[in-house]
């Protein structure tokens, strides 16, 4: 699978600046979790959340639901915290709900769930974090680390 064709830098940036409202898929009622983590930080940051998982009835305060075909509003990405096998059932029914794209975190990488959302003319990003790919082209992070908006000559070393 060429990854880079799926991690292409316009596509990550239409994707985080056009996006609202987020299905995550798998998202965990686990705080420890890094699906949590993801879906607290998307919602700190004004979009939309919604967890998609059969085992939870509310995760981060929002209602979860079994499905994507059982999410009641529009969807413009959906992102994806599962085993990569589930990634084809995921993507056909990404394509189902009518979502614009569809978000594979680090380590789900599938080629015919890619392949059957582009197919269908989603956005497809792979093996991208949502959360880092944010904090990159959205300012949160700067190209040294983390932009703490703040100059500082000072020094700390081993004392």
């Amino acid at each position: 699978m060429d990854l880079q064709h799926y991690q292409d830098t316009q596509t990550i940036q239409r994707v985080l600046h056009t996006a609202r409202t987020i299905a995550v898929v798998g998202l965990s009622a686990n705080e420890l979790r890094a699906s949590y983590f993801v879906g607290y930080y998307l919602k700190r940051h004004g979009y939309t959340v919604i967890p998609v998982n059969p085992r939870e009835q509310q995760i981060l305060g929002e209602t979860s639901y079994p499905s994507l075909a059982d999410v009641p509003v529009p969807i413009d990405v959906v992102n994806v915290f599962r085993a990569p096998a589930a990634l084809p059932g995921i993507a056909r029914e990404a394509v189902a709900a009518g979502a614009k794209a569809l978000w594979c975190q680090f380590g789900v990488i599938n080629e015919e769930g890619a392949k059957i959302a582009e197919d269908a003319g989603l956005d497809v990003v792979v093996d991208r974090c949502l959360k880092i790919e944010h904090a990159r082209y959205v300012g949160r992070m700067h190209w040294l680390g983390f932009n703490t908006q703040r100059i500082t000559s000072v020094r700390t070393g081993l004392q």
